[in-house]
């Protein structure tokens, strides 16, 4: 389900801009919001009230930390059921998305066997294998289009997420993100847990294998994977899960499923040193039914036409899109 949400988080202190950062004592806390859902044309609005990030409890502060890893010269943050062959198709604003059942052979399809891939660029990362609530920044071969605009580099966590954004700041899991199941998983548990990707040029593929959440390893490790490819189109492709995704619990750590992002502003605010600070604001995001994820399942996003990807006037008016938007002279987009 798409949802525009327009939620603003105040960032009195920023950490770090990812191109060059380097840090200490990083925590990420959960999104605490007071919400109202007004429905408008079969399309779910989400109104949040701005949240300031100091104001919100922290979570496992002691546990989440910011480092450099050398390797790659990345940024490390060490902070359905079966519905057989039926697929479902969903319109959202910006992504079409689509789930795949067990018995559906697009499953199979869309799922990467590691083992078969070339295993030079295999790379299994081992602080995120081995550390709780992290997250690690990797560059991207391909400029990679997410809502329109490109991204080069991502930030991996081992919650099962991939951050998008280029601010660090102390909530990744609030918006900016793609979620094949973010939760609140801990790679340290088991030797077996590893969070590995892989890089041909036209594809990336992020995959958490084996991994367990705490206080729940009886229930046995959860295997999926993300991927992105360079026309724009993810995936989410779900190999083990041992549970349904709505037992598990969110006290910890928000548990999602689905796609956001925003843009960041400058606001004024006379009360932080510099007189400054950032508003991130969430303008979209898509929601999945996370009764759809089961073992051998699969989700596929893929875009719609943006006015984004028109780098000329006559391709911007003569562009079937929805969106209401017109050429701009100034920024030539």
């Amino acid at each position: 389900m798409g949802l525009g949400t327009f939620s603003l988080l105040y960032l009195s202190s920023v950490l770090a801009i990812l191109e060059g950062a380097e840090l200490a004592g990083f925590t990420y806390q959960l999104p605490i919001v007071n919400t109202a859902v007004v429905s408008q044309k079969s399309q779910r609005w989400r109104r949040s009230s701005s949240i300031s990030i100091d104001s919100v409890k922290t979570l496992e502060a002691e546990g989440d930390r910011l480092s450099l890893d050398l390797v790659g010269a990345s940024l490390a943050i060490d902070t359905l059921p079966d519905n057989g062959t039926q697929i479902v198709e969903d319109h959202h604003n910006y992504y079409i998305s689509r789930s795949y059942g067990p018995n559906d052979s697009k499953t199979k399809e869309l799922w990467v066997d590691f083992t078969k891939v070339d295993k030079s660029k295999v790379r299994v990362h081992g602080i995120l294998s081995n550390t709780h609530r992290h997250a690690s920044r990797v560059i991207l071969s391909f400029d990679f289009p997410f809502y329109g605009h490109y991204l080069r580099q991502i930030t991996i966590a081992t919650g099962g997420f991939i951050f998008t954004g280029e601010v660090i700041h102390r909530m990744l899991t609030a918006t900016q993100y793609i979620a094949p199941l973010m939760a609140n998983f801990d790679p340290s548990y088991s030797r077996n847990s590893t969070i590995r990707y892989f890089d041909n040029g036209t594809a990336f593929v992020v995959q958490w294998d084996n991994v367990f959440l705490p206080d729940r390893e009886d229930i046995g490790s959860f295997t999926f994977q993300a991927m992105l490819c360079q026309e724009g189109r993810i995936v989410f492709s779900y190999k083990d899960v041992p549970i349904t995704v709505t037992q598990i619990n969110s006290t910890q750590h928000p548990v999602k499923v689905g796609l956001s992002d925003a843009f960041m502003i400058d606001h004024k605010a006379p009360d932080v040193p510099d007189g400054q600070s950032r508003m991130i604001y969430e303008y979209h995001r898509v929601e999945i039914d996370m009764a759809k994820i089961s073992n051998t399942s699969a989700l596929e996003f893929t875009p719609v036409s943006m006015c984004l990807q028109h780098l000329s006037c006559n391709a911007c008016v003569n562009a079937e899109v929805h969106f209401n938007c017109s050429w701009c002279g100034v920024l030539q987009r």
